[in-house]
């Protein structure tokens, strides 16, 4: 009852833009337009050329998808008030940016898992992947992966908009999520910190776990083949793989689920800032760009884009 005779909050702002906002908009502009660079190019090979319609080019296409989306969530806003004296977002805005943010990092979670074990049946299970990842599986995974991240982002959403804020309300962050709003709320945050501990654990451990055990399995399979071409390629696109997702699950379990003590803002911002703005940058150069076929297909575009007479002029990368 005591919630009713607070008055109610319309606007927070948000105390992470201190120092160097000049320096912050350049550096959050280009990370951007790598991000949407990489990412729709990606999108573009994948549906245009025929040698990429297959389960692997499929999820990574949702992948790229999902990371324009992630990236436009925050970035967009973050350059808007960077340069501002005083950085803001509305009440209904946060929540807004909130739900998608969340739910951007709940499909990704899922998404990264189905991904590793797409790879884990390419590699130990060959004879029975064209069955096992069929049109239609794939189809279903990559729905449940968004339906998964939205419904838990809509439980998150619907309690923290249960909160009361007192007084000015300072968010020590320079975007709208979880654990900046629960530091700034005055009434009981307990429901809100065991959703975010469950969720911590199932939406993003369990993931993970299921990540390291497929490419566990994917190791013991490489080492056990006779031909040493087979196994180097087979490491070099499963490590790069295994780089970005652990990357990525630390970060966001770090924010997430981080210790009451202890706690600093700028390391928080950084955290934050890893997982959901760096990683979407990092995803087409490491999944993507660096692989043969890819390479093969952006050659092809480049060519039928700028004419004949760009062919003498790129070098033909081996195949594989």
């Amino acid at each position: 009852m005591a919630g009713e005779n607070q008055t109610r909050v319309t606007e927070f702002m948000l105390l992470g833009f201190s120092h160097g906002q000049p320096f912050l908009f350049v550096l959050f502009l280009v990370i951007y337009l790598v991000t949407l660079l990489g990412n729709f190019a990606i999108l573009a090979l994948v549906s245009l050329d025929p040698h990429l319609h297959n389960p692997m080019y499929f999820f990574l296409r949702h992948l790229s998808f999902l990371d324009i989306c992630y990236s436009s969530v925050t970035v967009p806003k973050i350059l808007a008030n960077v340069l501002r004296s005083q950085a803001t977002i509305s009440y209904c805005g946060c929540l807004v940016q909130m739900f998608f943010l969340m739910a951007c990092a709940g499909a990704e979670c899922a998404l990264l898992a189905v991904m590793a074990y797409d790879r884990y049946a390419a590699i130990c299970q060959p004879l029975h992947y064209v069955h096992t990842m069929s049109q239609g599986v794939c189809t279903v995974a990559a729905a449940g992966c968004w339906l998964w991240g939205m419904l838990d982002s809509a439980v998150h959403t619907l309690l923290v908009s249960k909160l009361s804020f007192c007084g000015a309300a300072h968010l020590q962050h320079i975007f709208c999520d979880a654990p900046p709003l629960l530091r700034a709320a005055c009434s009981n945050t307990h429901p809100v910190e065991v959703a975010l501990h469950a969720a911590s654990f199932f939406v993003g451990l369990s993931p993970f776990l299921f990540v390291i055990i497929s490419y566990l399995r994917i190791l013991a399979a490489v080492l056990g083949m006779p031909v040493a071409a087979g196994q180097h390629k087979a490491f070099s696109t499963c490590s790069a793989h295994l780089l970005v997702v652990t990357l990525y699950f630390v970060t966001a379990n770090l924010n997430y689920n981080r210790p009451s003590t202890g706690y600093s803002p700028v390391a928080d911002t950084v955290v934050s800032a890893l997982y959901c703005i760096v990683t979407p940058m990092l995803n087409p150069l490491i999944y993507s760009l660096r692989n043969q076929e890819v390479q093969r297909a952006l050659q092809k575009a480049l060519i039928a884009w700028v004419g004949k007479d760009l062919k003498d002029h790129l070098v033909p990368t081996p195949l594989p």
